[in-house]
């Protein structure tokens, strides 16, 4: 009955070892746009993972690239990481696209599905300062070059292809930026990647730390709700429809005073569009032809003339439309 008993506490006490020992790795699901709510949701978790020692923080990516001062924050976040940080590209289809460049370059572990692509992190010029002079431009263009190759070489990447990507808006495929040394691996799904990594050794905060990621436990943290919208309102396109529909209940409202839905629906879409707008580089003078196409639409319908002021409404439109965003 003795041995019996020393043998349960025998196992309990490998299991609880093994448990312990398994460590921990946040997910964060990094797909869409850079942008500020994005920006906050990954460095707060790269943040909890620090304050919980996690054995790792898995980032799956799939982004078109977005604003540089959200791009910024995030870089700064996992340069500045005490525990590594895994981009991943995932699922096969996406792609790690301007600013989604950076940020893998910049990761511990850089790491892509096969049908992925990465590249193409030009600066792009939007708004109202768009027409900027080529000497600000080719500045822009420098600046954003410089610090692509200083963080290539902080992580022992390709230098000259990781700037390719700024100077000519190079992109290659997954294959080619394993073979070209801008990624560390390839894996075709979340699991395999885990495998293969089990043991790596990676340098963070220029001290060895090795990988234990084989049965380490999965912690997806989800992106709080109020962030989420705000993300999603952050799409241009999103944007540039809160504005249309904002403005369409306001021109409803006006054409049938007290019937109140129209108006506090126009009202709340025109607020979410002026939030967008303030974030994303927009071009103002868009939005005033919106807007001024939108009144002429209206004085057509309440001073019936020859067509006039409802041809340059739609032309207004039209025209501000084309020139709101890139």
């Amino acid at each position: 009955m003795e041995n019996m008993m020393r043998k349960i506490w025998f196992i309990l006490l490998v299991c609880s070892l093994s448990v312990v020992s398994a460590g921990t790795i946040l997910v964060l699901d990094f797909e869409g746009t850079v942008d500020p709510p994005m920006a906050t949701y990954i460095t707060r978790g790269i943040d909890r993972a620090n304050l919980e020692n996690a054995e790792a923080v898995l980032i799956v990516m799939d982004t078109p690239g977005g604003l540089l001062s959200a791009t910024k924050s995030i870089v700064q976040k996992i340069l500045n990481s005490r525990v590594p940080i895994i981009v991943y590209v995932y699922p096969s289809g996406s792609r790690a696209a301007s600013a989604g460049a950076f940020i893998v370059v910049a990761s511990h572990v850089a790491a892509m599905a096969p049908g992925t692509r990465i590249g193409a992190a030009h600066p792009v010029g939007i708004g109202m300062f768009s027409d900027t002079s080529a000497v600000m431009r080719e500045k822009v263009t420098q600046d954003a070059a410089a610090w692509i190759r200083s963080i290539a070489k902080l992580r022992g990447r390709n230098v000259s292809v990781a700037q390719e990507f700024v100077l000519s808006s190079q992109s290659i495929t997954a294959s080619e930026a394993l073979k070209l040394g801008v990624i560390d691996t390839m894996a075709k799904s979340i699991d395999e990647l885990l495998q293969m990594l089990d043991g790596k050794v990676v340098t963070v905060n220029d001290e060895p730390d090795t990988l234990h990621t084989a049965r380490a436990n999965m912690v997806e943290i989800k992106m709080p709700p109020q962030q989420r919208f705000l993300h999603k309102i952050l799409d241009p396109n999103i944007a540039y429809l809160l504005l249309m529909l904002g403005l369409l209940g306001i021109a409803i409202e006006l054409q049938h005073p007290g019937a109140v839905v129209p108006g506090v629906v126009g009202v709340i879409s025109i607020l979410c569009a002026m939030y967008a707008f303030q974030i994303l580089p927009v071009n103002y003078v868009g939005v005033l032809l919106i807007i001024a196409g939108i009144i002429m639409l209206i004085l057509e319908v309440k001073m019936p003339g020859f067509g006039v002021l409802f041809t340059g409404g739609l032309v207004s439109i039209l025209f501000g439309s084309f020139m709101l965003t890139a």
